[in-house]
């Protein structure tokens, strides 16, 4: 049986694990593409090694050539700069922007039938400018910032009340990392509130703990930040994609009247299948994550503001 092909934009940690992952699982032939020649050719080329040991049937090659995108799939964009110290957010977006940008226009030239879903900070705001730049219609181009998320709160609520991490459910909606927004009904343990078996106030600290998983991360690591969890998140969404599961998962999404939101790329829940976005799931919210959710999309359309060709995001 073929594979579909998956092309992965990016050979630093976030992009090699998430061929590693899709290779693993079998889930496609994987082109694994940067810039710096050799990279993408020497991490292929040793995962191609692993094949035998672990017995996965997908092909993974290297290129620096983005002609390589031909035939994709699904499109999956790691590329960018990670946050340095005295860069402030409007340095990463204007750096990040410059990268993705032209990303973008070569997928649609190249790949005008993927899908696409960027993984590259701020997320929300390269979301934009990958839906404005490659034309495509929404439903087909997302990011990758719930689903993680929502899986470092299932982590910490697990290890605090020592649980299997499976057993936890949650659901983060609105931006990746200060904007996210936890919908606290959902975080239960084998179908049971959370809340009910913590100390008052204690849910709340792990909620704030999930949240600041990224910087706890590059703190621990000094050089570096995450990529196990990042490439598991983004493997889950593409799994959704290329198996046609229909799974309900947070996902960085264009709004168009949803939730009350127009003209915004932002976290919320979506189903998941071959078309991408299959259709955003609206589910009931309190007023005050309604207010939290609202809150986070009007920052976002100010970063938006802010690209050197502002985005508007597209309708079809």
């Amino acid at each position: 049986m073929s594979l579909p092909k998956v092309s992965v934009i990016g050979a630093g940690q976030v992009g090699a694990t998430t061929a590693h992952l899709l290779a693993l699982k079998g889930l496609a032939d994987i082109t694994l593409i940067d810039i710096v020649e050799g990279l993408a050719q020497g991490k292929a080329l040793d995962l191609m090694h692993s094949a035998p040991v672990e017995a996965f049937a997908g092909r993974v090659v290297g290129t620096a050539d983005f002609g390589a995108l031909s035939g994709s799939r699904l499109v999956i964009i790691t590329a960018g700069l990670a946050r340095k110290p005295g860069m402030s957010r409007d340095d990463l977006l204007a750096a990040n922007a410059s990268i993705v940008g032209p990303i973008a226009e070569r997928i649609a030239s190249s790949a005008p039938q993927a899908a696409v879903i960027v993984v590259t900070n701020p997320l929300d705001v390269m979301v934009a400018l990958a839906l404005q730049r490659t034309g495509f219609p929404r439903q087909r181009v997302m990011g990758m910032a719930g689903v993680l998320d929502s899986a470092r709160l299932r982590a910490v609520v697990a290890m605090r009340l020592d649980v299997p991490p499976a057993d936890v459910q949650a659901m983060i909606l609105g931006s990746h990392g200060d904007l996210m927004v936890a919908l606290r009904d959902s975080i239960t343990v084998k179908g049971k509130p959370a809340a009910g078996m913590l100390p008052p106030g204690e849910l709340d600290q792990l909620i704030e703990r999930a949240k600041n998983g990224g910087a706890e991360i590059v703190s621990l690591l000094k050089t570096g930040s995450a990529f196990y969890a990042p490439a598991s998140g983004v493997v889950e969404m593409a799994s959704a994609i290329l198996r046609n599961t229909h799974a309900v998962l947070p996902v960085c999404a264009a709004l168009q009247g949803e939730y009350g939101l127009r003209d915004v790329c932002i976290g919320v829940p979506a189903q998941l299948g071959s078309p991408g976005i299959e259709r955003v799931v609206e589910q009931p919210l309190s007023p005050q994550e309604r207010e939290a959710l609202a809150s986070a999309a009007r920052q976002v359309q100010e970063m938006i503001a802010k690209l050197p060709a502002a985005p508007t995001v597209g309708t079809r």
